[in-house]
């Protein structure tokens, strides 16, 4: 009966999600009485499709990680990438999506889940529950709220810069589940102060480990706040918190093993030990991956040769096209299903590895960098045929390890974060440049290093029914 309750809120719930005007396009109902109980809130939340495909991915769209093969956009013939993937793609000064959907509405839904959930456990009467799933639940919303918020500010929202944060416009803190609720966007300081301060919440009430990939933990916790600190370039609490998501889940998956087979090319296994915690985006046409389309996206040469042979994500992570598409690559390692256009964009032991030796890098102890380097890839390379690494400066080691994160998160939706914060040092910035043929007719496309679009345009019905202030261009 429990159940059959959870999914006729969760069902009056989506129906609320997708016909609404408001700028989360969400609205307050009457049907959160049907929320009494922990057990309630847990079956809200391992609602996956929404609470783990709800997330971004105008952010990949717009990184240089790929890019396409411009007789793909004769739009008469293949309509199929829309021009709001085009503009993006080629950054365009007023590229923007005319609806608040799955960039804007997606992670919202999910704050509002969360919301919902942490509203609930207040009015828990004390000694009714057990508080071990009290604290579950309660931890798990404060970190879905927190993923949703960094994912939409890695977008919509400048990157944090220490002197200028407080001033700098950040994106919308949702609070309560009351649409009626007034919101301003906040600064970039109040955007990360509640990030951080919900995720080091959530670390004190989850458990170590949960079940299954799709439900946080105290790893997954710690994990997400060392990304955030990363993205914040506060190195030494994103090594202490990369430390501790280690400690807890540290377990690197062998590409030698039969899983990720170099002869077979077997897709990864969803779900496999590496994954600390597991979402996906939303599908994207540009970025779809399959052989037969014409609208794939092809990795970046420059990236692909960067691989060694004996390296095994050399065949699996990318994959020789051919016929019409003969000497490109497509992307075939994702965390999610090889072949398609929702990417995994979730918390994963590699990416903890690569955090923390760049943040030993840059608190100055190459030593115990490197050695993170190289554990993570005797696991990459064929058994026997890699030759552990050294650096002779902090610098040196840095650059090694921000290399090997290129091609370990690739097409993981970190990019986009990583080239914002990059680009404030004028050692390692990337101006970006791209050349198309659309319609017949062929262009180079280029973005600057800390350019404004670097800050992608709020939805236009999200500035339409609200008092948000625009991006700037």
């Amino acid at each position: 009966m429990r159940i059959i309750k959870i999914l006729i809120l969760v069902f009056m719930l989506s129906m609320l999600l997708t016909s609404c005007q408001k700028f989360v396009d969400i609205k307050k109902s009457s049907d959160q009485a049907f929320m009494t109980t922990a057990e309630d809130c847990q079956l809200l939340l391992d609602n996956y499709s929404v609470m783990n495909t709800g997330y971004p991915v105008d952010a990949e769209i717009s990184s240089d990680n790929y890019y396409t093969i411009g007789e793909s956009y004769k739009q008469d013939v293949l309509p199929v990438i829309t021009s709001e993937e085009l503009a993006l793609h080629t950054w365009q000064s007023n590229a923007i999506r005319a609806k608040a959907d799955a960039n804007w509405q997606g992670p919202y839904s999910i704050v509002y889940n969360a919301n919902l959930v942490l509203e609930t456990v207040e009015k828990i009467k004390s000694g009714t529950e057990d508080p071990v799933k009290i604290n579950t639940v309660k931890g798990a919303a404060l970190f879905y709220r927190a993923y949703a918020l960094w994912s939409v500010a890695q977008m919509y929202a400048k990157p944090y810069t220490a002197a200028t944060a407080a001033q700098d416009a950040g994106i919308p803190i949702r609070l309560t589940s009351d649409i009626n609720e007034k919101s301003s966007r906040g600064t970039v300081q109040d955007t990360y102060n509640r990030i951080v301060s919900d995720l080091s919440e959530a670390a004190n009430l989850l458990p170590a480990t949960s079940s299954i990939a799709t439900r946080p933990n105290k790893a997954a916790a710690y994990a997400m706040l060392a990304r955030t600190y990363l993205s914040m370039e506060d190195y030494p609490n994103a090594l202490v918190n990369s430390n501790a998501a280690i400690q807890i889940k540290g377990e690197l998956l062998d590409y030698n093993s039969s899983v990720v087979n170099k002869i077979t090319n077997t897709p990864f296994v969803r779900y496999n030990k590496e994954v600390i915690f597991h979402c996906v985006t939303f599908r994207a046409s540009i970025l779809n991956p399959g052989v037969a389309s014409t609208n794939t996206a092809k990795i970046d040469p420059a990236l692909v040769a960067s691989y060694a042979p004996n390296d095994i994500r050399s065949k699996i992570f990318v994959k020789a096209n051919s016929d019409a598409h003969a000497g490109s690559y497509r992307f075939t390692g994702n965390y999610e299903q090889a072949a398609t256009a929702v990417l995994f964009t979730g918390l994963a032991v590699d990416e903890m590895y690569l955090t923390r030796a760049e943040c030993y890098a840059r608190t100055g102890d190459k030593d115990k960098a490197m050695l993170d380097l190289n554990k993570l890839l005797e696991n990459r390379w064929t058994t026997g045929t890699y030759t552990y690494q050294s650096a002779t400066t902090s610098d040196e080691a840095l650059t090694k390890i921000l290399e090997e994160r290129r091609k370990e998160l690739l097409m993981r939706g970190l990019r986009w974060s990583d080239l914002r914060r990059l680009n404030k040092d004028n050692s390692r910035k990337k101006d970006l440049s791209r050349t198309l043929t659309i319609n017949g007719v062929t262009s180079t496309y280029s973005l600057p290093a800390n350019d404004l679009r670097y800050v992608l345009l709020i939805p236009q019905n999200v500035i339409d029914n609200s008092n948000i202030v625009q991006n700037p261009r």
